[in-house]
Protein backbone atom coordinates (compact mmCIF):
# COMPACT_ATOMS: atom_id res chain seq x y z
CA UNK A 1 0.00 0.00 0.00
CA UNK A 2 -10.91 -3.82 6.54
CA UNK A 3 -13.54 -2.71 5.72
CA UNK A 4 -17.04 -1.37 5.39
CA UNK A 5 -20.10 -2.92 6.98
CA UNK A 6 -22.99 -2.99 4.58
CA UNK A 7 -26.56 -3.45 5.67
CA UNK A 8 -28.22 -6.64 4.48
CA UNK A 9 -31.77 -7.12 3.33
CA UNK A 10 -32.03 -10.00 5.80
CA UNK A 11 -31.75 -9.84 9.57
CA UNK A 12 -28.15 -11.08 9.39
CA UNK A 13 -25.34 -8.50 9.23
CA UNK A 14 -22.87 -9.17 6.45
CA UNK A 15 -19.14 -9.57 7.19
CA UNK A 16 -16.99 -6.47 6.81
CA UNK A 17 -15.34 -6.30 3.42
CA UNK A 18 -14.03 -3.83 0.92
CA UNK A 19 -16.65 -4.41 -1.78
CA UNK A 20 -19.26 -1.80 -2.49
CA UNK A 21 -21.95 -4.51 -2.41
CA UNK A 22 -22.46 -7.13 0.27
CA UNK A 23 -22.10 -10.70 -0.91
CA UNK A 24 -24.30 -12.54 1.58
CA UNK A 25 -27.64 -10.97 0.68
CA UNK A 26 -30.12 -12.83 -1.54
CA UNK A 27 -29.17 -12.30 -5.16
CA UNK A 28 -32.72 -11.34 -6.15
CA UNK A 29 -32.86 -8.56 -3.57
CA UNK A 30 -29.52 -7.15 -4.68
CA UNK A 31 -30.55 -7.14 -8.34
CA UNK A 32 -33.86 -5.43 -7.57
CA UNK A 33 -32.10 -2.75 -5.48
CA UNK A 34 -29.46 -2.10 -8.15
CA UNK A 35 -32.12 -1.83 -10.88
CA UNK A 36 -34.11 0.65 -8.82
CA UNK A 37 -31.00 2.74 -8.17
CA UNK A 38 -30.04 2.75 -11.87
CA UNK A 39 -33.53 3.89 -12.94
CA UNK A 40 -33.89 6.57 -10.28
CA UNK A 41 -31.20 9.26 -10.67
CA UNK A 42 -32.66 11.27 -7.80
CA UNK A 43 -31.74 8.63 -5.24
CA UNK A 44 -28.79 9.65 -3.06
CA UNK A 45 -25.46 7.99 -3.66
CA UNK A 46 -24.94 5.14 -1.19
CA UNK A 47 -22.69 5.60 1.78
CA UNK A 48 -20.42 2.84 0.48
CA UNK A 49 -20.00 4.58 -2.89
CA UNK A 50 -19.20 7.90 -1.22
CA UNK A 51 -16.62 6.19 0.97
CA UNK A 52 -15.03 4.56 -2.07
CA UNK A 53 -14.63 7.92 -3.82
CA UNK A 54 -13.24 9.42 -0.60
CA UNK A 55 -10.64 6.65 -0.63
CA UNK A 56 -9.85 7.55 -4.24
CA UNK A 57 -9.38 11.22 -3.32
CA UNK A 58 -7.29 10.33 -0.26
CA UNK A 59 -5.04 8.14 -2.42
CA UNK A 60 -4.45 11.05 -4.81
CA UNK A 61 -3.57 13.29 -1.88
CA UNK A 62 -1.22 10.76 -0.26
CA UNK A 63 0.73 10.28 -3.48
CA UNK A 64 1.30 14.04 -3.63
CA UNK A 65 2.48 14.31 -0.01
CA UNK A 66 5.87 12.54 -0.45
CA UNK A 67 6.59 14.60 -3.58
CA UNK A 68 5.78 18.07 -2.27
CA UNK A 69 6.28 17.63 1.49
CA UNK A 70 8.62 14.74 2.22
CA UNK A 71 11.20 15.41 -0.49
CA UNK A 72 12.10 18.91 0.79
CA UNK A 73 11.97 17.72 4.42
CA UNK A 74 14.20 14.72 3.91
CA UNK A 75 16.98 16.75 2.31
CA UNK A 76 17.67 18.56 5.56
CA UNK A 77 16.26 16.10 8.13
CA UNK A 78 16.52 12.55 6.75
CA UNK A 79 16.61 10.88 10.17
CA UNK A 80 13.45 12.70 11.22
CA UNK A 81 11.73 11.53 8.04
CA UNK A 82 12.61 7.93 8.88
CA UNK A 83 11.27 8.41 12.41
CA UNK A 84 8.00 9.81 11.09
CA UNK A 85 7.43 6.44 9.43
CA UNK A 86 7.02 4.97 12.90
CA UNK A 87 4.33 7.55 13.66
CA UNK A 88 2.43 6.67 10.47
CA UNK A 89 2.52 2.97 11.36
CA UNK A 90 1.36 3.66 14.93
CA UNK A 91 -1.45 5.89 13.72
CA UNK A 92 -2.54 3.37 11.10
CA UNK A 93 -2.89 0.57 13.66
CA UNK A 94 -4.66 2.98 16.00
CA UNK A 95 -7.22 3.72 13.31
CA UNK A 96 -7.52 0.06 12.38
CA UNK A 97 -8.46 -0.81 15.95
CA UNK A 98 -11.87 0.83 15.43
CA UNK A 99 -14.35 -0.45 12.80
CA UNK A 100 -15.42 3.06 11.82
CA UNK A 101 -11.87 4.15 10.92
CA UNK A 102 -10.49 0.76 9.84
CA UNK A 103 -10.33 1.62 6.15
CA UNK A 104 -8.39 4.82 6.77
CA UNK A 105 -5.89 3.02 8.96
CA UNK A 106 -5.49 0.40 6.27
CA UNK A 107 -4.82 3.11 3.66
CA UNK A 108 -2.35 4.86 5.94
CA UNK A 109 -0.42 1.64 6.50
CA UNK A 110 0.13 1.31 2.75
CA UNK A 111 1.20 4.95 2.64
CA UNK A 112 3.78 4.20 5.36
CA UNK A 113 5.73 2.03 2.92
CA UNK A 114 5.82 4.83 0.35
CA UNK A 115 6.95 7.31 3.01
CA UNK A 116 9.71 5.00 4.28
CA UNK A 117 11.03 4.35 0.79
CA UNK A 118 11.00 8.07 0.00
CA UNK A 119 12.84 8.89 3.22
CA UNK A 120 15.58 6.37 2.44
CA UNK A 121 16.03 7.30 -1.20
CA UNK A 122 15.77 11.09 -1.05
CA UNK A 123 17.78 11.19 2.15
CA UNK A 124 20.82 9.19 1.10
CA UNK A 125 20.58 7.84 -2.46
CA UNK A 126 18.99 10.61 -4.52
CA UNK A 127 22.16 11.16 -6.58
CA UNK A 128 21.68 7.79 -8.32
CA UNK A 129 18.37 7.48 -10.20
CA UNK A 130 18.88 3.78 -10.92
CA UNK A 131 18.41 3.11 -7.19
CA UNK A 132 15.05 4.88 -7.13
CA UNK A 133 12.78 2.01 -8.18
CA UNK A 134 14.55 -0.70 -6.11
CA UNK A 135 14.24 1.44 -2.99
CA UNK A 136 10.62 2.30 -3.74
CA UNK A 137 9.95 -1.45 -3.95
CA UNK A 138 11.03 -2.01 -0.36
CA UNK A 139 7.48 -2.83 0.73
CA UNK A 140 6.64 -5.04 -2.27
CA UNK A 141 7.23 -8.43 -0.57
CA UNK A 142 5.13 -7.38 2.42
CA UNK A 143 2.31 -6.07 0.19
CA UNK A 144 2.22 -9.25 -1.89
CA UNK A 145 2.22 -11.43 1.24
CA UNK A 146 -0.65 -9.44 2.78
CA UNK A 147 -2.73 -9.61 -0.39
CA UNK A 148 -2.11 -13.36 -0.59
CA UNK A 149 -3.50 -13.56 2.96
CA UNK A 150 -6.45 -11.34 1.95
CA UNK A 151 -5.45 -8.71 4.52
CA UNK A 152 -4.88 -4.98 4.16
CA UNK A 153 -6.28 -4.77 0.63
CA UNK A 154 -6.86 -1.02 0.63
CA UNK A 155 -3.41 0.02 1.85
CA UNK A 156 -1.47 -2.56 -0.12
CA UNK A 157 -3.34 -1.81 -3.35
CA UNK A 158 -2.60 1.87 -2.78
CA UNK A 159 1.08 1.06 -2.36
CA UNK A 160 1.13 -1.09 -5.50
CA UNK A 161 -0.63 1.64 -7.48
CA UNK A 162 1.91 4.20 -6.29
CA UNK A 163 4.75 1.82 -7.15
CA UNK A 164 3.35 1.21 -10.63
CA UNK A 165 3.17 4.95 -11.29
CA UNK A 166 6.75 5.35 -10.09
CA UNK A 167 7.94 2.47 -12.27
CA UNK A 168 6.35 3.85 -15.45
CA UNK A 169 7.76 7.32 -14.78
CA UNK A 170 11.25 5.92 -14.20
CA UNK A 171 11.00 3.86 -17.40
CA UNK A 172 10.14 7.05 -19.27
CA UNK A 173 13.20 8.80 -17.80
CA UNK A 174 15.35 5.91 -18.99
CA UNK A 175 13.87 5.71 -22.50
CA UNK A 176 14.11 9.47 -23.10
CA UNK A 177 17.63 9.59 -21.60
CA UNK A 178 16.76 11.96 -18.75
CA UNK A 179 18.81 10.11 -16.13
CA UNK A 180 21.94 12.28 -16.65
CA UNK A 181 19.89 15.42 -15.94
CA UNK A 182 18.51 13.80 -12.78
CA UNK A 183 22.05 13.21 -11.52
CA UNK A 184 23.13 16.76 -12.35
CA UNK A 185 20.15 18.34 -10.57
CA UNK A 186 20.90 16.36 -7.41
CA UNK A 187 24.53 17.48 -7.37
CA UNK A 188 24.28 21.23 -8.01
CA UNK A 189 23.08 24.15 -5.95
CA UNK A 190 19.42 25.18 -6.35
CA UNK A 191 20.45 28.32 -8.26
CA UNK A 192 22.04 26.16 -10.97
CA UNK A 193 19.04 23.86 -11.48
CA UNK A 194 17.15 26.03 -13.98
CA UNK A 195 19.52 25.59 -16.98
CA UNK A 196 19.56 21.82 -16.44
CA UNK A 197 15.77 21.69 -16.37
CA UNK A 198 15.52 23.70 -19.56
CA UNK A 199 17.86 21.30 -21.33
CA UNK A 200 15.85 18.33 -20.05
CA UNK A 201 12.62 19.91 -21.37
CA UNK A 202 14.18 20.12 -24.84
CA UNK A 203 14.81 16.38 -24.60
CA UNK A 204 11.17 15.77 -23.62
CA UNK A 205 9.89 17.89 -26.52
CA UNK A 206 11.61 15.78 -29.16
CA UNK A 207 9.35 13.46 -31.23
CA UNK A 208 10.80 10.51 -29.30
CA UNK A 209 10.08 12.13 -25.96
CA UNK A 210 6.57 13.17 -26.94
CA UNK A 211 5.70 9.74 -28.33
CA UNK A 212 6.73 8.01 -25.14
CA UNK A 213 4.89 10.62 -23.09
CA UNK A 214 1.68 9.75 -24.92
CA UNK A 215 2.30 6.03 -24.44
CA UNK A 216 2.98 6.61 -20.74
CA UNK A 217 -0.19 8.65 -20.32
CA UNK A 218 -2.31 6.02 -22.08
CA UNK A 219 -0.80 3.29 -19.92
CA UNK A 220 -1.49 5.20 -16.71
CA UNK A 221 -5.04 6.09 -17.77
CA UNK A 222 -5.80 2.48 -18.65
CA UNK A 223 -4.30 1.07 -15.47
CA UNK A 224 -6.05 3.74 -13.41
CA UNK A 225 -9.56 3.59 -14.86
CA UNK A 226 -10.20 -0.09 -15.59
CA UNK A 227 -10.03 -1.14 -11.89
CA UNK A 228 -12.82 1.34 -11.10
CA UNK A 229 -15.21 -0.90 -13.05
CA UNK A 230 -14.91 -3.54 -10.32
CA UNK A 231 -16.56 -1.17 -7.82
CA UNK A 232 -14.36 -2.47 -5.00
CA UNK A 233 -12.83 -0.09 -2.51
CA UNK A 234 -9.28 -1.40 -2.62
CA UNK A 235 -9.24 -0.86 -6.39
CA UNK A 236 -10.39 2.72 -5.88
CA UNK A 237 -7.29 3.25 -3.73
CA UNK A 238 -5.16 1.63 -6.43
CA UNK A 239 -6.68 3.79 -9.18
CA UNK A 240 -6.26 6.99 -7.17
CA UNK A 241 -2.56 6.24 -6.68
CA UNK A 242 -2.01 5.43 -10.37
CA UNK A 243 -3.93 8.37 -11.82
CA UNK A 244 -2.31 10.84 -9.45
CA UNK A 245 0.99 10.02 -11.15
CA UNK A 246 -0.28 11.87 -14.21
CA UNK A 247 -1.03 14.91 -12.05
CA UNK A 248 2.36 14.88 -10.32
CA UNK A 249 4.28 14.35 -13.58
CA UNK A 250 2.33 17.16 -15.25
CA UNK A 251 3.13 19.55 -12.40
CA UNK A 252 6.81 18.68 -12.66
CA UNK A 253 6.76 19.31 -16.41
CA UNK A 254 5.06 22.67 -15.93
CA UNK A 255 7.62 23.64 -13.27
CA UNK A 256 10.48 22.60 -15.59
CA UNK A 257 9.08 24.64 -18.48
CA UNK A 258 8.61 27.66 -16.25
CA UNK A 259 12.13 27.40 -14.81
Amino acid sequence: MINNTLSSYTTVTTPINTDLHATDTPQKSINEWESTLALTPSLPVSKAARQAWLLFAAAVFLVSVPVFVEAPLVRSLPVLSIAITGFWVWLSFKLMSHPVTYLWGDLLLGFSWSWLAGAIYWGWLRWEPMWHLPVESIGLPFACWCLAKNWGKVGNCFYLGSLLGTALTDVYFYLVDLMPYWRQIMQVEPASVSPILQTAVIQVQTPWGQAWAVILAIGLLTAGTLPLLTRKKHWYAFSGAVLSTILVDSLFLIAAIAA
